[in-house]
Formats: C-alpha cells, structure tokens, sequence
C-alpha cells in the first residue's frame, strides 16, 4: 500500500483515523496502530508480516531482559545477541545473493548456491528501529517498554514503517505514553498541511520528471551530451521531491494521529559542503550511522587518519545499506572520500564564498546520484563520460524535461523547507487544508507509483 493511492487515501486512512480517535485509552490507541501498521505492511505480501513480528518480539524481549540483567556484561551480551539476530536476517535478506554472487567470480568451487529470495520491503527501515532501541537500552538513554502493544505500535508505525524516516523509540516516547489525549489542533493542522505538500511534491513533481527520465534512462547509450546533464539532474530533483515528499507525507501522518516524527529533510541542495549535505540529506539515517557506527568506532577522538578511515567505512556501510549493489557501495564510498577531503581542506575552504561552495556541492551531489540511480558500474561509468561528450548519442531532450528541471532548480533553492513553513494552525483553516488537499488528489498519478526508498 502506498500514500498516494486510492485504497489509502480514502479507505485505509479514514478508517483507521476515525478508530484510532474513537478510542480512549493508550492500549486500545496501541492495538490499532499495531493492527493498522501490519494491514498496511500485509498488503504488500502477508507472509512477511511474521517477519516483522518475529524481529520485534527479539527486540522488545532483548530490552526486557537488558533492563533486569544484573550486570553491564550481561546486559551487553543481551544487546549484541539481539543486534546479531537482527543484522543477519538483514544479511540474509538483503546480501546473501549478493554475496553469493560474488564469491562465485573469485572462488567458484567456495560459492553457495543462489536462492530466490524476496526482499521484505522496508526492511533496512524497521532493522534500524529495533537496533537503536536495543543500544538504546543497553547504554542507558532510555528504559526498556514493558508494554508489548506500546512497542509493536512504535515498529510497526504505517507512516514511516517502510521508507522512514528512522525514528528512535526515546524520540517518540513522550508522545507514545500520552498517547490517549485529545486531538490538538494545531496538530491536525500541520499534519493536513505536511501531507498535503508531500503529495503534490511526489504526485505532480517526482512522477512528472520521472515520466520523462526513466525512458530516457532506460535507452541510455543513445543519451546526447545535454540528454546525460539533463537526466542526471533531474533524477536529482525526482529523487529529493519523492523521498523528502514521503518524509513529509509520513510528519504529516504523524501529527494526525499526536505523535511528532523529526525532520528528515533540510533544504539539503543548498548545502556548502558534503558534511553539511549528510546533516541535510535523509537526516535520520545519517544521524543513526553518526551515532550508532562512526562514534562508536571512535569518531574524530583518535586521530586524523582514523578519523579518515571511520568517515569512509560509515559512507561505505551507508551506501551498502541502501542497497546490494556495486554501485551503492561505490555511491557510499565516493562520499566518504569528500567528507574527508572537506575536513583535510576546511581551513582553505572557509576561504571559498559560500555560492561557490554551493554550486560545487550540488554538482559533487548531481555525480553521485548519477552512480546511485545506474544499474551497474558499467551504466554510470557510460552515463558519466557522455556528460563530457565522451561517447555520447544523438538522442534529444523534451523540452517539458528542461521546463521541469529548471523549474525544479528554482525551487529547490527559493522555496523554504515544510518545516520552516508558518502553517496556520487553528480550526478555522482545517477546511483550506482540506480543499488543498482534494485539489493536490487529482493530480495523484492513477498509475499510483511506489516511492523510491521502498526498494531499500
């Protein structure tokens, strides 16, 4: 099931609405986000639900039997049990063939067999969620639930279950305790209003560029000099306007139903710098792999060339999280380098004027999304010289494509973020959100496209 879809909008949301707000207490506010989540994520395919049970069940479990362990030993021990479970149905999921595959080119006779595996979508999403929550616990930064409902409803959140952003539990557990309060109204507002810019950014903006990129990139040995600028930058702004508008869709969700999800989005095209890019950029993942992977390997506290080495490894594990790709690999890779070099050159770059920064940042961004969107590294490194003219074809660009791109540019760099909107927030304009809303539903696309972080 997706946002932008008819079953959603106007059965599943009104329905689970309507329930989740006739309810009075926490637990019955608990047991239908918990029973509204796995509808949500069964529609897809069912079986996976159990899944999903499974790995939240270790995980509420592990923070049971960390928060009674006696000592910090044993309750590491619990941690690094549950966290092992995780990250191997992860890997099986996730890289098995992957791997598979490639030990099969370096030892053939070593190679396990393929097998024909389904990747449980959202998986990346919810694996993150129960691995800070047992970290979490272990460290001491929040108690463990007793509250099975509590839990499941906190994984299993439709809004963001399975394409974010990563929500840790002590993030929203204020909100989950008082949970059986009244509706506020300044939180239906914002809610209506951040649903309603995610759908015209996904519905009208992403899918139109995409309309015009995926063919164009689908036939891509015939792409000219212009067509390779023209869709590398688009696939940069259809990527920004769907995934920044499920983040947007996924607060606004939120908010209707009182529970405050963080921001995952800042205006990150207009970044002066490729650390600033990842405070900017899909802020939750990059926050969890600070805080989870690169502080825990020692961060910037033991030197310059092991903080080199542990920004490169976090990048690294960062592309290979999006996907079991050569090319997602080399994406996390490519940034983990100019993290770097922006840190070795800081002091002769804060020489540098802040639109020139600008623009370089965007144009090292615009590369790496031309290695992130390719199938293998063979079509970013073709896609990557026609952009110099190496190779390049005949193939012409649709002037609804540049109207789009430039439009798109323009936005990106004049319109403020959602969460630095002013919305109005008291009732009196819950019918304007609502008009606003019907008029962005007939321009959803009725081919109702899937957002692209569901695939990771």
């Amino acid at each position: 099931m997706v946002f932008n879809s008819n079953v959603f909008l106007l059965a599943f949301l009104p329905i689970v609405f309507t329930a989740f707000w006739l309810a009075r207490t926490k637990q019955q506010r608990y047991v239908i986000l918990t029973v509204s989540g796995y509808v949500f994520y069964g529609w897809w395919d069912w079986r996976f639900c159990f899944l999903l049970l499974f790995s939240s069940v270790v995980s509420f479990t592990a923070g049971i039997m960390i928060d009674r362990a006696p000592s910090q030993a044993q309750r590491r021990a619990w941690m690094i049990a549950a966290v092992a479970i995780d990250l191997t149905l992860l890997g099986f999921f996730k890289y098995y063939n992957f791997a598979a595959g490639n030990l099969a080119k370096l030892a053939p006779g070593l190679a396990p067999p393929l097998l024909h595996i389904v990747l449980p979508i959202g998986i990346s999403f919810y694996t993150f969620h129960t691995i800070s929550y047992i970290v979490d616990v272990t460290e001491g930064r929040v108690q463990a639930t007793h509250n099975v409902f509590e839990y499941l409803a906190y994984v299993s959140l439709f809004s963001q279950l399975v394409a974010g952003p990563i929500i840790r539990f002590r993030e929203i557990e204020e909100d989950l305790e008082g949970i059986d309060g009244p509706p506020r109204e300044d939180h239906m507002a914002r809610g209506i209003a951040f649903f309603v810019v995610g759908l015209v950014k996904k519905a009208v903006i992403a899918d139109s560029i995409a309309s015009w990129i995926d063919p164009m990139l689908g036939a891509y040995p015939s792409l000219s000099t212009a067509g390779a600028w023209f869709s590398a930058l688009g696939y940069a702004l259809q990527v920004y306007y769907d995934f920044s508008g499920y983040s947007d869709m996924a607060v606004g969700l939120g908010f209707m139903f009182g529970l405050r999800i963080p921001q995952n989005f800042n205006a990150p095209y207009r970044a002066v710098g490729i650390g600033d890019f990842w405070r900017r950029w899909h802020m939750s993942l990059s926050s969890w792999l600070r805080d989870y992977v690169y502080i825990p390997l020692g961060g910037s506290r033991r030197g310059e060339a092991r903080t080199y080495f542990n920004l490169v490894f976090t990048m690294v594990l960062c592309g290979l999280w999006h996907g079991a790709n050569w090319t997602f690999i080399v994406f996390g890779a490519y940034h983990g380098f100019f993290l770097a070099v922006g840190r070795m050159a800081r002091p002769a770059f804060a020489l540098v004027p802040d639109v020139l920064k600008r623009v370089v940042t965007f144009l090292l961004v615009v590369f790496s999304f031309v290695i992130f969107r390719s199938s293998d590294l063979s079509m970013a490194a073709d896609w990557g010289r026609k952009m110099f003219g190496i190779g390049a074809g005949s193939g012409v660009v649709a002037p609804s494509l540049i109207v789009w791109v430039v439009v798109g540019l323009v936005l990106v760099n004049v319109v403020p973020e959602t969460w630095h909107i002013n919305f109005p927030t008291r009732l009196r304009w819950v019918p304007v959100y609502a008009t606003s809303f019907l008029i962005a539903y007939l321009f959803v696309n009725q081919a109702q496209t899937v957002f692209l972080y569901y695939q990771f």
